[in-house]
């Protein structure tokens, strides 16, 4: 009875909500690049590795636990309410980010590329926003980073942002070289990654 007791506790933690919604958006993500078709060109990995290299210590920031900790290197702790609400923002962030990945369907790539038969779409998540997969995520980032409270979360927050943007920019300049003048008209008509915002 205990044990089942604390078995719900654990499972109902906004802790645990925060990791699953991570790891089942890192899995599905992962088993839907199978599903894109093949780069005709491609930016490069010299080109990515300053994006990738801040992604990657942005996310081990963000990631370290910190449930219990109470130190000098917590900056708040959200009550349970504020918590739940973070998790939800996560959530949606993560579901914005999976609607534009559909919408994109087999144009999708992790690495900066250009497909045969590559154009501007932009219609849905793509009418709001030029890369709205990174603004799906970067809602999801802010509310993991809220819902943490810590230095380190805020740290891995700024790398990631900075990431987000250095990657957004590069595929800007390589669409911009592959699509001429239609993406410029897109770019002008659209914002980068903030809903509503000038473009």
């Amino acid at each position: 009875m205990v044990a089942s007791r604390q078995f719900a506790e654990l499972i109902v933690r906004p802790v645990t909500a925060i990791t699953l919604l991570w790891l089942i958006w890192a899995a599905s993500w992962a088993a839907a690049a199978l599903w894109s078709d093949p780069a005709r060109k491609r930016a490069g990995f010299r080109a990515e590795a300053r994006y990738r290299v801040l992604w990657l210590v942005g996310a081990v920031l963000l990631f370290i636990p910190a449930r219990g900790y109470e130190g000098r290197l917590r900056l708040w702790m959200p009550n349970l309410p504020e918590a739940w609400i973070c998790v939800a923002l996560i959530a949606i962030g993560i579901a914005f980010a999976w609607w534009a990945r559909l919408h994109l369907g087999r144009l999708w790539s992790g690495t900066i590329t250009a497909k045969a038969g590559h154009r501007v779409v932009d219609t849905g998540p793509y009418g709001l926003v030029r890369h709205p997969i990174y603004t799906g995520l970067l809602l999801a980032i802010l509310a993991t980073m809220s819902a943490k409270g810590t230095i380190w979360g805020l740290a891995g927050t700024a790398l990631l942002i900075i990431g987000i943007v250095v990657k957004a920019r590069l595929e800007e300049s390589f669409l911009r070289v592959e699509l001429g003048p239609a993406y410029d008209d897109y770019a002008a008509r659209v914002p980068m990654l903030v809903p509503f915002a000038p473009a």
